[in-house]
């Protein structure tokens, strides 16, 4: 059996987990037992194995992280390339962003707050202009549509009629 981390919390089931980096976690409601913990995990064993070979294999399959250099060329070229865009589409469509930051998040190409600041991760320069294009007008959207609902979608219809072949760009980077 692999050795897994509990984690406890105000749940009501147990649950499995398998982390990016390979970690086995085990999520348990505060009063359950040791034993209890174990045979489920032993119960899910076949489940365990197959899916820790299959992070260990996208593991091996993903490139290196890149270097702090590599990050800060990515963040200069986006400082450089993403204000024109982003002052274009704003002017076509009538926004004004309260600011603008790039970042080197991982988990999310854009956002826009609450108070309309853009925010942009340095990865999106990795992606096809089409791509950095559909980030930048869905932020935008954001300043008009705070949400995912059927306003945000036609509004981005508007602008960008082509979003959804241009966001099977972004899943392909």
């Amino acid at each position: 059996m692999e050795p897994y981390e509990i984690i406890r919390s105000r749940r009501k089931t147990l649950a499995l987990e398998i982390t990016g980096d390979g970690r086995l976690l085990v999520r348990a409601p505060l009063r359950c037992s040791r034993a209890r913990i174990d045979a489920f995990a032993a119960a899910h064993a076949a489940w365990i194995e197959k899916h820790l070979a299959l992070q260990r294999e996208r593991a091996a399959r993903r490139p290196p992280a890149p270097t702090a250099a590599e990050i800060e060329a990515l963040k200069a070229r986006a400082r450089a390339e993403l204000p024109p865009r982003v002052a274009y589409w704003s002017e076509k469509m009538g926004v004004a962003p309260a600011g603008f930051k790039v970042t080197a998040a991982r988990k999310r190409y854009g956002s826009c707050s609450a108070k309309n600041s853009l925010c942009f991760s340095c990865f999106l320069m990795d992606c096809p202009e089409a791509a950095v294009e559909l980030v930048v007008v869905h932020e935008l959207c954001h300043i008009r549509e705070k949400n995912h609902g059927p306003g945000f979608y036609a509004l981005l219809e508007r602008y960008l009629p082509d979003w959804r072949e241009r966001k099977r760009l972004l899943s392909m980077s």
